[in-house]
């Protein structure tokens, strides 16, 4: 673009000097980027490096005003910030700190700089919001309801579920009530440091003293305000400054340890200015907020009645649900005083002492008219509990309605929605309603009451209605939650909410109409039982009992357990995913028969196995063994190669199918498992006694090593059993000439591999997952370092596999050793290593495979590995990073025990290797590879370990820390 030489205001030459003509200097400044608004521009900006953003100020004038704004600053901070903030009294110089970059104190030396001819109402408006006072705004009692000395039946028969109210009186007796001011506050705590409210990608902590100084010195136009879900852990003594009032002390998240439930607590803390702009609390929980200091000015929509001003985005894939919306400020100076009358919302000045409740589903933005300190907490009840679990369930158009109303159907008539739900030959499906559209876009409010709205246009006038057997109509209810994305904004995940439902159906026996209610909405559980009891039919098994409805365990694929068996459903990735890996299974456990290997004995029996499918509306049970192709799959072109071998889905196969899949991305797995009507399953024995996930924090710490040195045998034993022959026949005519050439050798020309046959798949599939490895480290974030994912590509380099590993070869590998995978039984102290039980009649009474034992007695011994559904071949080193990282959490002494009752080496003895090849040979290095190649977010688990890792230069420091330990180790045959 061409844009101006020199920034010097323009003049008529034959004026004199009270005639200067002041010339637009915009169009000249910004060349072809003039047609752009200067919002826009500035929004580009904020995507843009410091170094960019500089050089960009030099271009001419224009540019260096909006390259000096300050909330492009504060932006372009908070995006770099890699360590705890400390406000240097403005945003430059603050971001050039994180940089690291000496800023020299030589402004009064300079001359500032002024440019005339360039007005913008843009940035006039903006810097408007960040000098604004709001000690004039107005105060008033609002229009929310106000109570005090409320009682539990009171609430919950007038308000819970309902509507808002303010209430007086709850905090009167709270220590808090007289603690908690900034002066007080920093008496205790000036060194403590807190969360910031997100604005980045990164978790920003701040000193207390250094964010009472921002405070001081800021005007920022949405100032960052304390926003802390861990307050508790970092400052325990808070937590005594205040209690939960009796009227909300129902919560259902109570059933889950502190580490498992989602965050529901907050310290809060902002200046004036400061806020939460328009949401909908996630999860569609409930909560109360009771302010200690300073005011708050709330304003509230009911149900589905989107603000004026904001936009609900909901992804078709997985229902993420985003929303575009001014600042709280904003919306208050520049949307609230357009609003007619009967659109305005409820409204209230909450004052020091008092709580508000905001029910379920309810929006509501929040404006602080001063300094303020305030405790939250969101929770579970009975009135919104099938809310909770609706807002979990896969799909996206529920939750757009539940969040939006009538306004997310803005394609489809309502009534069409209805006839499908409630019409009992299902003639419109519900996976017809899909969209073409990325997003579901809602930016027009609807006009309604506290319980409903209505909306004209197509849908006609129908009344959109907070009610749970409302919404349920839009569920799309052919999307399971075994095989859907899971929404990166729910609260839990899809293990977690499992396991939730799970502990409510154990300890809370007397609400199983409402938990059952819950877990159809969310967990398509009617449907699964209905399967698992067609299964026990067809091998006359009896039928699960109440206690035992619910799917158990955190695995992707559906668990029940059945009297004394154990029914698993493969479903993940859909049907031929779910083929190789039973295939797989079953060539494994015959395989131990055959060469009567120990580890068969601690393997749960394998009682029988099948296809389960749906043939003309009807369920049909086919059983198989593993071997052939089953008749109901024969028909399916893909797979009908495959019959020439013993177990056509077997471990060979499955390998080449898992490199397919190592090409694919995530909505294209996702779409392969949806849909099917094909179920493979495998029925085990039932194991006595718990697995180890659910009492590791109770056993001893010799149990933990003797569970190590178990762990490090029945690898041995695992890794001992022989892999079966590379099959030609299981692969075409074409796959064959691939992979296989005349000395026994692969070579890929897309991978340029050379190696022995049995290592091929294996090292293709981690070369196509290298290929993709920064934007996946990046789409996983934080914590990892962003300094390490730039590095991560001239740390691996491309090509595995063109030297010598230095391995033995390729094992048998299980996968997924992980802490729900052990199982453990209890026995006496002094039996333990003799294998014998204390009480046979304590084993026979408990409850398996995540039932409740009670507290443990005496001791614990391993006796069970779990759940080889993920068996594959390869890298004996992969095993270790489950274990270690997951079941011995990073503790070296425990990997040590490992290694030692391991015994095997890793790697082949007296190898003359090149430079390049002893990398590759140093096992630490190996394992950090696998670590940063695995399909799932270990590192994750690495740097929530290691926490000080996150501040790693390099990766090799990360290896070192982590797996260093491994060098030393060199095994026994």
């Amino acid at each position: 673009m061409e844009v101006e030489e020199n920034p010097q205001l323009q003049t008529r030459p034959e004026s004199s000097p009270m005639e200067v003509e002041q010339i637009d200097r915009r169009p000249a400044a910004l060349g072809d980027l003039r047609i752009l608004p200067d919002e826009v521009l500035c929004a580009i900006l904020t995507f843009l490096t410091p170094r960019d953003v500089a050089r960009l100020s030099c271009v001419s004038s224009v540019m260096y005003i909006l390259c000096n704004e300050e909330p492009l600053w504060m932006s372009i901070c908070l995006d770099i910030a890699n360590r705890q903030l400390q406000y240097k009294g403005s945003w430059k110089r603050t971001a050039l700190d994180q940089l690291n970059v000496t800023f020299e104190n030589n402004e009064s030396c300079r001359k500032p700089l002024h440019f005339d001819g360039f007005n913008s109402l843009f940035l006039y408006r903006r810097l408007y919001r960040c000098y604004t006072s709001l000690n004039g705004f107005y105060y008033d009692t609002g229009n929310v309801e106000r109570a005090k000395n409320l009682s539990i039946e009171e609430f919950h028969d007038k308000y819970d579920g309902q509507k808002p109210v303010l209430i007086a009186g709850l905090a009167d007796t709270w220590p808090a009530s007289t603690t908690w001011t900034t002066e007080e506050l920093l008496k205790k705590y000036e060194d403590t440091a807190f969360k910031l409210s997100q604005r980045s990608r990164h978790k920003i902590k701040i000193k207390l003293k250094e964010y009472v100084s921002y405070i001081k010195l800021q005007h920022d136009e949405d100032p960052l305000y304390i926003f802390d879900e861990k307050f508790g852990e970092t400052a325990p003594e808070l937590l005594k400054d205040y209690s939960v009032p009796n009227i909300f002390k129902e919560d259902f998240f109570d059933v889950l340890n502190r580490d498992q439930r989602p965050p529901f607590r907050w310290l809060i803390i902002g200046p004036e200015r400061s806020g939460a702009s328009w949401h909908v609390d996630p999860a569609l929980t409930s909560a109360w907020n009771t302010l200690l200091c300073g005011r708050k000015r709330w304003a509230l929509y009911p149900p589905g009645r989107v603000p004026s001003g904001v936009t609900v985005h909901v992804n078709e894939e997985d229902g993420d649900v985003s929303i575009d919306t001014p600042s709280s400020l904003q919306w208050w100076l520049d949307f609230y005083p357009l609003l007619a009358e009967e659109d305005k919302p409820i409204e209230c000045t909450q004052l020091p002492g008092e709580t508000i409740f905001v029910p379920s589903g309810w929006w509501h933005c929040v404006l602080n008219l001063e300094t303020t300190v305030a405790v939250t907490q969101n929770f579970v009840n009975s009135k919104n509990f099938e809310f909770v679990c609706l807002d979990m369930a896969p799909g996206y158009r529920h939750k757009g309605v539940c969040r939006a109303g009538l306004l997310a159907l803005d394609d489809i008539s309502i009534e069409d929605v209805r006839k499908n739900v409630l019409s009992l030959d299902n003639s419109l499906s519900c996976s017809d309603l899909s969209r073409k559209e990325k997003r579901i876009r809602v930016d027009q409010p609807a006009k309604g009451s506290e319980n409903g709205s209505t909306i004209d246009g197509d849908l006609g006038e129908v009344e959109f209605s907070y009610d749970i057997n409302f919404l349920a109509m839009f569920l799309d209810k052919e999307r399971d939650h075994y095989t859907s994305l899971w929404s990166s904004s729910n609260s839990i995940g899809q293990r977690e909410m499992r396991e939730w439902l799970s502990k409510l159906w154990v300890e809370k026996p007397g609400i199983r109409d409402l938990i059952w209610k819950g877990a159809c909405l969310a967990l398509n559980a009617d449907r699964w039982y209905t399967y698992v009891a067609e299964i026990c039919t067809s091998h006359g098994l009896p039928l699960p009992t109440d206690d035992e409805r619910l799917p158990v365990g955190t695995g992707s694929n559906p668990v029940y357990l059945a009297g004394d068996n154990v029914i698993k459903i493969f479903v993940e990735e859909g049907l031929e995913a779910c083929l190789h890996s039973l295939g797989t299974e079953l060539e494994f456990y015959s395989l131990l028969q055959k060469i009567n290997s120990p580890l068969k004995n601690h393997i749960p029996n394998v009682l029988a196995s099948g296809i389960l499918y749906i043939e003309n509306g009807l369920y049909k049970v086919q059983h198989w063994d593993g071997k052939g192709v089953p008749e109901v799959v024969a028909n399916i072109s893909p797979l009908v190669e495959l019959e020439q071998v013993d177990y056509p889905f077997g471990l060979w196969s499955k390998r080449q199918f898992d490199f397919k899949k190592a090409g694919m991305s995530l909505p294209e797995l996702v779409s392969a498992g949806s849909g099917s009507t094909i179920w493979p399953y495998v029925i085990t024995q039932r194991c006595k006694g718990k697995i180890y996930a659910q009492i590791r924090d109770s056993i001893s710490w010799e149990d933990t090593v003797n569970l190590a040195s178990f762990l490090g045998e029945q690898m041995r034993n695992l890794h001992l059993v022989p892999c079966p022959a590379l099959n030609d026949s299981i692969y075409s005519e074409s796959q064959q000439k691939e992979l296989l050439n005349a000395n026994g050798y692969v070579e890929d020309d897309e991978d340029k591999i050379c190696a022995p046959g049995e290592w091929n798949l294996f090292l293709r599939t981690l070369n196509r997952r290298k290929k993709d490895v920064c934007n996946r480290l990046t789409k996983w974030g934080d914590p990892i370092p962003r300094e390490l994912i730039e590095k991560v590509e001239e740390y691996i380099p491309d090509g595995l596999g063109k030297v010598d590993m230095g391995s033995r070869s390729c094992t048998w590998i299980h996968s997924d050793v992980m802490d729900d995978n052990i199982h453990m039984e209890p026995c006496s102290v002094a039996s333990r290593s003799a294998g014998t039980i204390d009480d046979p009649e304590l084993i026979d009474n408990v409850y398996a495979n995540g039932s409740d034992l009670g507290e443990p007695r005496h001791a614990w011994r391993p006796t069970h590995i779990l759940d080889f559904s993920d068996l594959s071949v390869g890298d004996p080193i992969s095993d270790l990073i489950p274990i270690y990282l997951d079941v011995f959490r990073g503790d070296p002494r425990l990997l040590k025990q490992f290694l030692d009752s391991y015994k095997l080496p890793f790697v082949k003895r007296g190898l003359n290797a090149s430079a390049e090849s002893n990398r590759f040979q140093r096992l630490s290095y190996r394992a950090m590879c696998y670590c940063i190649l695995h399909d799932e977010n270990v590192l994750g688990a690495v740097f929530g370990t290691w926490k000080e890792l996150r501040k790693a230069k390099s990766w090799e420091e990360v290896e070192e820390a982590v797996w260093g330990d491994l060098n030393s180790y060199t095994g026994c045959c």
